[in-house]
């Protein structure tokens, strides 16, 4: 049996997690706006989107309706004369904004829920986090209740939304921009942007360390710390691979460290992509004496407890106090520039892109191509002069 009863709700995030409350309507009859009951208490919730549900024989139908409460409660008015027309046995011409009703329309609140329940179950947590954020986002600035709805013009205003009202950068407008189409793509929905619509941002060079840096730094270490970064600068290492590698990955007599997926401790190199690095001697004889200090762990660097050593702060910050104790500026150092030094070091020193592209386990060349850039530092410098001795 069909029910009469249309409710109307606001999805919101409450002490308990996100919740459809009941909305809030003022002696008028009208919906007091970003106004909800949360345990039977008035409440302003701004964020969410609001939804009308009924019944049809026993199973809940709910549908997404919009930010807007006018809006919202024009939409439930709607489909509660549509439900007792039905009860009359009238028939119902439906408009194009209650198509959503027969499956042709889909609410964009549920997609955006779905698509990023997806993320969560297939990609890493910092990646869901990227998309849930770009499309929280979107969600907040766009109006439109329903994903065939969505316009360029909608595009437009997001990028003006995420640059003026929440003054993000350029590059990180960028970023949300492109998590947004990814979204729009996994719809179906394509070609809404232009590429003069897409934020520009400035390209900055990769910062690598110097020679000298690198001879100051790692004469500060202690035996394990130098052990520890040297690591990082000569495999290339991304951070999560470093801290997932075991013994078992290290080849020491072809000199070679393999990044391998550790499914027991929920890891799995970025891309799905296992790979190999040869090292040089050096640190090869280095993790030889290392491995005679370790307490009998799988890993090469782990905690007192045996553990993957997973809290970035402190490495980041072990880095800086070692910077600081060398007397640089700990501002320049972090983990990061070791692999950019590995890449634009080998890249100087003449191997080739492709095999550089293949030790970093970059996707694609263009992301290798950054570090390939002009050399610098004393010795580039007296190239310079001599190329100029006698003009």
């Amino acid at each position: 049996m069909l029910s009469r009863e249309v409710n109307i709700t606001k999805r919101v995030v409450t002490l308990h997690g996100k919740r459809y409350c009941p909305v809030v309507f003022s002696g008028n009859g009208r919906i007091k706006q970003d106004t909800v009951l949360v345990d039977g208490r008035e409440e302003r919730h701004p964020e969410g989107a609001y939804y009308i549900d009924w019944r049809d024989n026993g199973r809940r139908i709910r549908q997404s309706v919009g930010k807007n409460a006018p809006d919202a409660l024009s939409r439930k008015l709607r489909q509660a004369q549509i439900l007792a027309s039905k009860a009359l046995g009238i028939a119902v011409l439906e408009s194009s904004s209650n198509n959503a009703l027969r499956g042709k329309r889909r609410p964009t609140a549920e997609s955006v829920t779905t698509y990023l329940e997806e993320i969560r179950l297939s990609r890493t947590p910092a990646t869901h986090s990227a998309y849930a954020l770009a499309l929280r986002n979107f969600t907040d600035c766009c109006q439109k209740g329903s994903l065939e709805e969505i316009e360029r013009i909608d595009l437009l205003r997001y990028v003006s939304y995420l640059k003026n009202d929440l003054g993000l950068s350029d590059r990180t407008c960028h970023n949300r921009f492109e998590h947004l189409l990814t979204f729009l793509k996994a719809q179906s929905i394509r070609q809404l942007a232009t590429k003069r619509d897409w934020p520009r941002y400035v390209q900055t060079e990769p910062e690598s360390y110097d020679d000298e840096e690198l001879k100051r730094f790692f004469e500060a270490c202690t035996t394990e710390e130098r052990v520890f970064f040297e690591f990082y600068l000569m495999t290339g290492f991304r951070k999560k691979e470093v801290t997932y590698t075991c013994w078992s990955d290290i080849d020491v007599k072809q000199g070679v460290v393999r990044v391998t997926a550790k499914p027991e401790y929920g890891f799995r190199p970025k891309d799905w992509e296992e790979r190999e690095v040869p090292v040089p001697d050096k640190l090869v004889t280095s993790l030889k004496n290392w491995a005679t200090t370790c307490n009998g762990s799988p890993f090469v660097f782990p905690t007192r407890n045996g553990t993957p050593r997973k809290h970035r702060t402190q490495l980041l910050d072990l880095c800086k106090e070692i910077a600081g104790r060398a007397g640089m500026d700990r501002d320049k150092f972090f983990l990061h520039k070791f692999r950019a030094t590995f890449a634009t070091n080998h890249l100087q020193a003449g191997v080739d892109l492709r095999t550089v592209q293949m030790w970093l386990g970059h996707k694609d060349l263009e992301s290798t191509m950054r570090y390939l850039r002009p050399a610098r530092g004393k010795a580039i410098r007296e190239k310079v002069n001599n190329t100029f001795a006698t003009a």
